[in-house]
């Protein structure tokens, strides 16, 4: 049976699929620049590596009320037919292989114009006990509303152009529907785009940080003189990890105990086919492993050894000048020093830049021991 992988992500609680080949990069959303007479649903632009890319809002694209945005979102960079997008999502989930027969392309609601009932959808696949609505590209990317059709559009978030669309006996159609939104949405959405307008100045700092990183990391990465590192939290400490030995970040979920191994090996969870055997290295680094759960994984392949480090969080990707590197502090333990390269700031906050490669060969992390 022919199958098909889909990248699956989270929004507003569906989950939602699209065709894994038509995805370039995925990334944590940034600070968006708001551009002039764009569509309603494109919110803003981003400079990816000298390329400037259109952002939509799927929100406003379905013709839903506008959600403001969080640090946790997720953009998709979506290439069809040479026209590249990307895509605001809360969550970005893993990439799933369907079966053609577990696709079912268009539900009958039993209405006189069936074909009106799904204009971006594809169709619908069922996986295990879930429900996951496949995107149309070529619609979602190049259909726009006929006159008609965009006066039938009734939405709270109403950005711009469609604020006033569907007019009866005097009344917006958006006060009956929505009436505790439209106030303050109309007067919000009436002026052009600001970007998160009500986000703290911390997470307007993350959102310019990633715009900026973004911008440059196409010179950043042909430069020897710098290195990327993503931040994670262990027992809320923060450390750095070169991105370099990193395959993927994933959420950790249904884990399967291996038997006859020691505590810092917490399991195997099927990634995409691939069994990944999870690690804990926090008893490598002399951290408590008793506190705190840990909900996601860093895929790391040293040597030809390919694991998942878990972690508490995963906060950001960074880029930092060898020169703005320390060295580790005197106060540090031994055992702490020998997995540790490095010290960098970051938020007012230190950072400590782990040495996988001896953490996971010479740390004991590996077992070679046959049971």
């Amino acid at each position: 049976m022919e199958t098909k992988p889909y990248l699956i992500f989270k929004q507003n609680g569906f989950l939602w699929g699209v065709e894994a080949c038509y995805v370039r990069e995925i990334f944590f959303l940034p600070e968006l620049t708001a551009i002039a007479e764009a569509p309603q649903d494109i919110v803003g632009a981003i400079d990816l590596r000298g390329e400037v890319l259109p952002v939509m809002d799927l929100n406003l694209r379905f013709g839903y009320v506008w959600h403001e945005y969080a640090v946790t979102d997720s953009t998709i960079v979506i290439e069809w037919q040479e026209i590249r997008v990307a895509i605001i999502v809360n969550e970005v989930s893993e990439v799933k292989h369907i079966p053609a027969d577990a696709i079912t392309p268009q539900l009958s609601y039993g209405r006189d114009k069936p074909e009106a009932s799904h204009q971006f959808l594809a169709g619908f696949a069922r996986c295990e006990a879930d429900i996951i609505m496949l995107l149309n590209l070529d619609r979602l990317i190049r259909y726009s509303p006929d006159k008609t059709e965009a006066e039938m559009l009734v939405s709270a978030s109403g950005a711009g152009s469609w604020a006033s669309a569907g007019q009866v006996d005097g009344k917006n159609l958006q006060l009956e529907r929505e009436p505790k939104l439209l106030a303050e949405d109309a007067k919000n959405l009436s002026q052009p785009h600001v970007f998160c307008p009500n986000a703290t100045p911390e997470q307007k700092a993350i959102f310019r940080e990633r715009a900026e990183n973004l911008r440059l990391v196409g010179e950043r990465e042909n430069s020897a003189a710098n290195m990327s590192l993503a931040v994670v939290v262990l027992n809320g400490e923060y450390f750095g990890i070169n991105l370099d030995v990193v395959r993927e970040f994933t959420h950790i979920r249904q884990v399967t105990p291996v038997p006859c191994t020691p505590d810092r090996i917490i399991g195997n969870m099927n990634l995409r086919g691939e069994i990944l055997t999870l690690v804990d290295i926090r008893n490598v680094l002399n951290m408590s492993a008793d506190t705190k759960s840990l909900s996601q994984a860093i895929v790391v392949e040293i040597e030809d050894l390919v694991v998942g480090i878990v972690v508490e969080e995963i906060l950001n990707i960074i880029y930092l000048n060898v020169a703005e590197l320390a060295a580790i502090p005197a106060a540090l333990n031994s055992a702490n020093r020998e997995y540790l390269q490095a010290t960098a700031f970051y938020e007012e906050k230190i950072i400590a830049v782990l040495n996988l490669q001896k953490i996971l060969t010479k740390g004991g992390v590996v077992v070679d021991e046959e049971v």
